[in-house]
């Protein structure tokens, strides 16, 4: 399965490696899953880390290392898709774009926005119920 991961389930596990967000993680990026993250995933991880934890850049930079080496990074295309207003924060509109320009089949985040939207394609899902899925 090609899986997405979120913003925050990335932020999540480079802070906490103990973690459920690190465990979807690593099942996300694990054979038989490709795990793919976006250009604005990585953006914003890093906006964040300037924001809030600006003296563990070097160690997010460490963690971003690593996960280059076992994702794919997709590209956000500009056009809208139809099923994006259903996704009530228009920031995270562009997320759902690459992950249906990608083709992904599961789309791992914490956000409501995208878990309460009703959206099918792809599966949102939890990290929780990503690592407890057969």
């Amino acid at each position: 399965m090609k899986v997405l991961i979120d913003t925050n389930i990335l932020l999540s596990a480079s802070l906490n490696p103990s973690g459920v967000p690190y465990q979807a993680y690593r099942k996300a990026v694990t054979h038989p899953n490709d795990g793919c993250i976006t250009d604005q995933n990585i953006d914003e991880l890093r906006r964040v880390y300037n924001r809030k934890f600006p003296h563990k850049i070097p160690a997010l930079e460490r963690f971003l290392a690593l996960v280059f080496t076992v994702v794919e990074v997709v590209q956000t295309p500009d056009g809208r898709i139809a099923d994006e207003v259903l996704v009530r924060d228009a920031s995270d509109r562009p997320i759902l774009r690459a992950a249906v320009a990608a083709h992904v089949d599961i789309l791992i985040t914490g956000d409501k926005d995208f878990l309460e939207s009703g959206i099918t394609t792809p599966h949102i899902m939890t990290a929780r119920d990503f690592v407890q899925m057969g």
